[in-house]
């Protein structure tokens, strides 16, 4: 594998620890700037919505130049923006330096699939995606929980002065290993806008809002849960955060695997699955040891999700596959911001730190039912397909007897 990938991984793992690293130190931010925990809440909600508007914006726009420049030009927002959240003399300021990187998010990982699969020799595309998009699961098992540590012992600053760091290497490693592939072949926009005529594509983005924004309900406000019911320490949430994060790594490697063999019966495990236990963290929250075997397979069963669901999205996208890619991104995160919000809410409420988790389950079982509405308008389609080239296959028939 060429060393370029290296760069593009790096750059994906500060992504990954920015997005999510936030939820470690959540407390902290909200006390440093005076604000309640459901409003520092929109720390998170404005990260995704920025994910949500970029990814599309970018991308589009991506295919105007190099994407080598374009991949240096997203690495400089992110730093930039990791770069303003750091400074930050105020929670406005640190709201938008959360968008600022965020809207790099999106693209980056649209645009660097591309990359990364121009890189190798066709049998091993598969495997140099999977080598960058690794940076981001293994952000959540070290990035998170070393910045989660670094925030309480240093302040969360010092967090987001280290994430702008790692974006800066980024840019160097895009810079200097990363070859001038020179600009794309135009691309109409009109022909990819096309492809959200079909309502399975709807279908799909609404399921991967509803299916993901089920675990961010819950891992939003998990520094708060598990230290107000739970019982553990701020300096434990490191270790439960690692937990979550081995949870990811599998539930990817598995999801991948068997969305393979079977992708809507996978789907549709997973997702009961994830309801299940969201609706099992309200008791389990209680008992330190439950807390974190729950917590861990949330990770897993949640990121078990997104290997169907974005199969499912380009499948029914096939038409237009890197506008399609690039808003499913961005429809995770707008799953995550209206988790993050709706949580926020629920505590605001006074319902308690566990009332996400009720969130949680409420949207990822609405994503299950959606995935058994679009099989069963998959399996309806197949079947007029089947119909009509049946007998098309039959009307000639008779004038050959």
């Amino acid at each position: 594998m060429p060393l370029a990938l290296l760069a593009l991984a790096i750059g994906a793992f500060g992504i990954g620890t920015t997005e999510f690293v936030i939820m470690g130190v959540l407390p902290q931010v909200a006390g440093d700037f005076g604000v309640t925990i459901p409003t520092a809440g929109w720390l998170v909600s404005g990260y995704a919505l920025g994910v949500v508007i970029g990814a599309p914006l970018l991308t589009v726009l991506g295919t105007r130049v190099s994407r080598k420049k374009m991949l240096l030009f997203l690495m400089g927002l992110f730093i930039a923006g990791n770069a303003l959240s750091a400074a930050a003399p105020s929670f406005g300021l640190m709201l938008a330096g959360r968008i600022v990187a965020s809207l790099a998010h999106g693209a980056f990982f649209g645009i660097g699939s591309v990359v990364a699969a121009d890189l190798v020799a066709p049998q091993k595309k598969a495997s140099a995606i999977s080598l960058m998009f690794m940076g981001l699961t293994v952000a959540n098992i070290v990035g998170v929980p070393g910045g989660t540590y670094i925030g309480q012992a240093a302040g969360w600053r010092v967090t987001f002065t280290i994430v702008a760091a790692l974006g800066v290497i980024g840019l160097l490693g895009v810079a200097k290993l990363v070859p001038e592939t020179g600009r794309p072949e135009s691309v109409s926009v009109r022909g990819e806008f096309a492809a959200f005529r079909n309502v399975q594509v709807w279908l799909a983005m609404a399921m991967t809002v509803l299916g993901y924004g089920g675990v961010f309900a819950a891992i939003t406000y998990i520094t708060p849960m598990m230290t107000e019911v739970a019982g553990y320490t701020e300096g434990a949430v490191t270790w439960l955060l690692v937990l979550f994060g081995v949870g990811m790594f599998l539930g990817n490697l598995l999801g991948g695997k068997f969305a393979d063999r079977a992708l809507m019966p996978m789907l549709f495990t997973a997702l009961a699955a994830l309801t299940a236990a969201l609706l099992l963290f309200t008791a389990t929250a209680h008992n330190k040891v439950l807390a974190a075997i729950t917590l861990s397979l949330i990770g897993a069963l949640g990121f078990a999700t997104v290997p169907p669901l974005q199969k499912w999205v380009l499948d029914q996208a096939s038409a237009a596959p890197t506008l399609a890619s690039a808003a499913n991104i961005g429809a995770f995160n707008l799953g995550n911001a209206l988790a993050a919000w709706l949580g926020g809410v629920v505590i605001a409420a006074g319902l308690g730190f566990t009332a996400p988790n009720w969130v949680g389950a409420v949207l990822s079982g609405t994503a299950l039912l959606l995935a058994f509405l679009a099989a069963h308008l998959d399996r309806r389609t197949r079947r007029a397909s089947r119909a009509v080239t049946g007998s098309a296959t039959a009307e000639p028939a008779p004038a050959t007897v």
